[in-house]
């Protein structure tokens, strides 16, 4: 089957990974537009523009392409799994009008009160005399969301009053959204959609802060692992019960099948499961390891979703051992970028046992890489045990050279040693 994807990060390159480590041939996929990175791994065409639908549509009908993989959100919220749709291509990845579950908060806790699905009590505004008056409504610790997309950084927590209404501020355009604090261990569950059915795959979790011990302001997510064998029995049932099934329902009740990824961003609090966010693509860094773990087929079990077939489709197998992923930043993130500096090592990261190397930001120049971006990579180890699989995962950190560069040394470092 020939499959496009599309978009250019860490996530990419786990799904492509994935493909072809569960069967699918290297030379039936194209990224585009890609990185440096993937384009060791299967062919990269950087001038595709994926924000624009009909040239993505005109791309594969031309090309012959069977199943489009829309990796990023912003394509989703743009539509352009809609057309591909309408021309007849088989699409992961919800249209236009589903993808606003990601695209705006509001929507979101519109379709959740509709659903009965359980989260935090909200505001909506649109000035800051709303929000301060939301925000002393909640009182400390403050929550305060940006409504649209804000490349992973739309979110704070804080007990400062000044930050929150800073952040507030800074992302009133988008219009904002002040909630409840809710406490507890946060969750990322991954539902494969089809528009009327859902697979759940393995529970993960992300870690947010961008230094260790989660200090330091909010990133796109500096590490993630998988399992969780903290969760309760009969978790993941339970999130597809009251939270996935219902949320898709009303979906389809809106006039907007879901059909790809949907992604429950959750909380375990004393009351209960929560849903901080949904999401409608696969997360990143969470998806380095849900993937990396995964024995069955992606290709099969992409394809049956975006086809409207999950019934047909098995429950997702997973390797017994655990997987954690490390990402290495460039100077300055989350803040800033540092301007392109030479990277290199991943050859050798990728010779300790057990590791992988999914790129998210390089480019190559003469023959040398060169990071191009704030994350910059995920180096994703597999283990007997989170003891074993940190080891590898640091042991192949090491091998990363680039000047300026930083991770957290925390990543699953508390389930490894309960």
């Amino acid at each position: 089957m020939k499959i496009l994807v599309l978009g250019g990060g860490a996530r990419e390159h786990a799904i492509v990974k994935a493909l072809v480590r569960t069967g699918t041939n290297a030379d039936q996929i194209v990224v585009a537009p890609g990185n440096a990175g993937i384009a060791n791994d299967v062919t990269c065409d950087a001038g595709l523009i994926m924000m624009d639908p009909g040239a993505v549509t005109e791309y594969a009908k031309n090309k012959g392409f069977e199943l489009v993989i829309i990796g990023p959100e912003a394509p989703l919220i743009e539509g352009v799994a809609d057309p591909l749709r309408e021309a007849g291509i088989d699409v992961f990845g919800p249209s236009k009008l589903a993808a606003q579950l990601e695209g705006s908060k509001a929507f979101a806790k519109q379709v959740m009160a509709a659903a009965g699905v359980p989260t935090g009590r909200a505001h909506e505004c649109t000035t800051m005399e709303q929000v301060e008056s939301a925000i002393d409504d909640f009182g400390a610790p403050y929550v305060v969301k940006a409504d649209g997309l804000a490349a992973g950084k739309g979110v704070i927590v804080t007990s400062d009053r000044d930050e929150a209404l800073k952040h507030a501020k800074k992302f009133l355009h988008l219009g904002i959204l002040v909630e409840e604090f809710l406490d507890g261990e946060e969750v990322s569950l991954f539902f494969l959609a089809d528009g009327k059915n859902v697979l759940a795959l393995t529970p993960a979790q992300d870690f947010k802060r961008a230094f260790d011990n989660d200090e330091g302001p909010n990133t796109g997510g500096m590490g993630s692992y998988t399992p969780l064998p903290w969760l309760p029995k009969g978790f993941v049932d339970e999130v597809r019960d009251t939270i996935a099934i219902p949320t898709i329902r009303e979906l389809s009740n809106i006039g907007a099948p879901f059909v790809g990824l949907l992604y429950c961003g959750l909380i375990v609090t004393k009351a209960g499961i929560r849903v901080i966010e949904f999401n409608a693509r696969f997360g990143d860094p969470e998806t380095q390891v849900v993937l990396r773990r995964l024995l069955t087929p992606l290709e099969s079990l992409l394809h049956k979703a975006a086809a409207g077939h999950l019934e047909a489709a098995p429950e997702p197998e997973f390797s017994n051992d655990v997987a954690v992923a490390v990402v290495v930043a460039s100077e300055g993130y989350p803040d800033t970028s540092a301007p392109d500096r030479e990277l290199s090592g991943i050859s050798e990261a990728e010779s300790v046992e057990g590791v992988e190397v999914c790129v998210a930001a390089a480019k190559e120049v003469d023959g040398k890489l060169f990071a191009n971006g704030g994350r910059v990579l995920s180096v994703v180890a597999l283990g007997k045990d989170f003891k074993h699989a940190r080891k590898h995962a640091y042991e192949a950190v090491a091998h990363i050279k680039l000047d300026g560069s930083h991770f957290r040394t925390d990543i699953a470092a508390k389930v490894a040693n309960d």
